[in-house]
């Protein structure tokens, strides 16, 4: 066993989420090989190309994450991973919502687009590149931003892709929205949490308004711009929100969380092109790390 690759008990935890094997058809490799050479590439960053021999030919794991990011597999697993997590009483619902940015690789960006053109040694392109890619520009260049929502035993439980520029607040209520955990017993998926914690990004009446409908309390600082209008307005301008100091320390879980999932190269740097694998390659690791 190489560095890097699954025990028997995490091959067995990860072998009772994945699909059954086909009874039809030509016999697959060995699954646990496959996805030890796909946890590699992400781990590394490398290129598909790349991976050892000794994970098997590098096509095989290509295809296998290709194959199942397009029929959800990934998504799945990584779902009942947390709906066991859930069930055991693992998972507390104190959820901490942050975003982390991430530099995309010229391997994400590179390719040719359709309607290039070349003139006077310069080049132009007659069609925007597709927004689907979650590939946008920042300080840093060509970026993705990852938004999470993460528990207070460091579980994820939500994960959004986007462009490297957009804001955090907008994106709220779409990671809120993914906040979704099914009982194993049956019933009604959980999809509120008891208590969420912010940074000033999220300072927002929407967002405040929000969270009051769905009867979540929330601990997020007020912008010094916001609380300075609201001072000068006298007493149209409503009540301070209410802030504990203590309890917003907690959010640090966040930021601990962030810098895990970025010790997998393949996330902290994005080299796939299309956004739906830079996700898939988000949960893959994400799968790796809860076993």
């Amino acid at each position: 066993m190489s560095r890097g690759d699954l025990t028997d008990a995490q091959w067995e935890r990860l072998e009772a989420v994945l699909p059954p094997i086909p009874k039809m058809g030509r016999p697959p490799r060995d699954r646990r090989q496959v996805f030890d050479g796909i946890w590699w590439r992400a781990r590394t960053g490398s290129p598909w190309r790349d991976v050892p021999e000794r994970y098997g030919p590098w096509e095989t794991a290509y295809a296998v994450f290709r194959r199942w990011q397009i029929d959800g597999t990934w998504a799945r697993a990584l779902k009942k991973l947390q709906v066991k997590a859930d069930a055991e009483g693992v998972i507390e619902w104190e959820v901490s919502v942050d975003s982390t940015v991430c530099r995309a690789h010229q391997h994400a960006a590179g390719a040719r687009k359709k309607g290039l053109t070349v003139r006077a040694g310069r080049v132009r392109t007659a069609s925007r590149p597709s927004r689907d890619h979650g590939l946008g520009r920042s300080r840093g260049g060509l970026t993705t931003k990852i938004h999470l929502a993460v528990d207070a035993s460091f579980h994820v439980l939500a994960a959004v892709i986007t462009a490297g520029q957009r804001g955090d607040a907008p994106i709220f209520e779409q990671v809120m929205d993914r906040i979704r955990a099914p009982r194993i017993g049956g019933g009604r998926p959980r999809t509120r949490p008891e208590h969420v914690l912010a940074d000033r990004a999220y300072s927002s009446r929407q967002i405040r308004s929000y969270l009051r409908k769905r009867g979540i309390a929330h601990t997020i600082p007020e912008k010094r711009d916001q609380a300075g209008h609201r001072i000068r307005r006298g007493s149209l301008g409503g009540r301070p929100p209410g802030f504990d100091r203590e309890m917003y320390k907690r959010r640090h879980k966040v930021e601990c969380r962030i810098g895990l999932l970025k010790q997998a190269r393949g996330v902290a740097t994005r080299y796939d092109k299309l956004a739906v694998r830079y996700e898939s390659t988000v949960q893959l690791t994400l799968i790796r790390q809860a076993l």
